[in-house]
């Protein structure tokens, strides 16, 4: 257990925010298998200061969620700023967390995300405004640098911490490396080492043993998860086990991945209703079945789900095939 601010987390396992991923479908899943922390999918601090409904929407949290951290990205002190005031006002969250990772061109073009690695006195500006202007405690996710060239992360942890921020999360590669290569957690080593904030390591981590390594690596206080939990929510209760026990269970039945995705998908249509929710699971469908006897046919398959019935129909025609084996 450990504390961001006042809030005390149950365990050092926490999920990484994803865009188009981490809504209230998937948030509530990951909870249920234990994450001792969940970040909420980014929003734009300029949609939510112009009311657009959808991000207002993505602002909203349940309770049985908490404790939640709603992320927040922009690249202008004005409306990163406003950005943040409207989430401490109208959002049931817990955490703020101010994006200073993100590295795609949408967002890097409004000198917001990884882009603001650049310019340190501009970070330590607005993460003092925004500290200053919400009640809720204020975080910043990064990464090390921009490029190989180009890494401040140490000095701009303590930045971050001089200007009120309550923890700092490092996914531990640059911007020009996007999501490939590999993690030097050597940094989250040096971070954590330079600071007296909470520091949560992020990067690589795909098995227990991974996140197990991490906190014995770099001495940082919680791993987050991102892409390893996609089509596996095991890995949290797998992780937190492993964390507090030293061991954990392995064995997850072809029905019981079959039973979370349809569960997945039903959570899906409750909140964004049959024709987006089967769009979205063109993508979480292949996640679920990765790695499954014969699964290129049904990623295929489920990668062009229309409707809830085509998906339950790929299951059934899947299992029955199992069942009668090979002729």
């Amino acid at each position: 257990m450990f504390k961001i601010a006042d809030i005390e987390l149950q365990n050092r396992v926490v999920i990484a925010p994803m865009a188009g991923v981490s809504n209230i479908a998937f948030r509530t899943i990951m909870k249920e298998f234990g994450a001792g922390l969940i970040y909420a999918e980014m929003v734009s601090d300029k949609a939510l200061t112009f009311g657009n409904k959808k991000t207002v929407k993505m602002i909203e949290v349940v309770d049985e969620e908490r404790p939640l951290t709603m992320q927040v990205f922009g690249g202008d002190l004005e409306t990163i700023v406003e950005g943040a005031k409207i989430i401490d006002q109208h959002s049931n969250c817990d955490i703020i967390d101010l994006n200073m990772g993100c590295p795609v061109n949408k967002v890097i073009k409004s000198d917001a995300g990884a882009k603001l690695l650049l310019d340190p006195q501009k970070i330590y500006t607005i993460v003092k405004a925004v500290v200053e202007a919400v009640e809720k405690p204020v975080t910043v996710k990064m990464r090390i640098g921009w490029d190989k060239n180009t890494i401040y992360a140490v000095e701009i942890a303590q930045i971050c911490e001089k200007a009120g921020a309550k923890a700092i999360a490092v996914h531990a590669r640059t911007r020009k490396q996007m999501y490939s290569g590999k993690a030097d957690w050597s940094y989250i080593k040096q971070i954590k080492d330079a600071v007296d904030i909470p520091v949560i390591g992020n990067g690589d981590i795909t098995t227990p043993e991974d996140a197990k390594r991490m906190l014995e690596e770099t001495g940082c206080d919680a791993v987050m998860i991102g892409r390893g939990v996609l089509g596996n929510p095991w890995l949290v209760e797998q992780t937190v086990q492993y964390l507090e026990t030293g061991t954990y269970n392995r064995d997850i039945s072809i029905e019981e991945r079959f039973h979370r995705m349809s569960n997945h998908m039903e959570r899906l249509i409750a909140l964004k209703g049959e024709k987006v929710a089967m769009l979205e699971m063109r993508n979480h469908g292949p996640w679920y079945v990765k790695g499954l006897p014969g699964a290129s046919h049904v990623r295929k398959a489920l990668s062009q789900v229309s409707t809830k019935d085509d998906l339950l129909q790929i299951i059934e025609e899947y299992q029955n095939h199992r069942k009668e084996g090979p002729h």
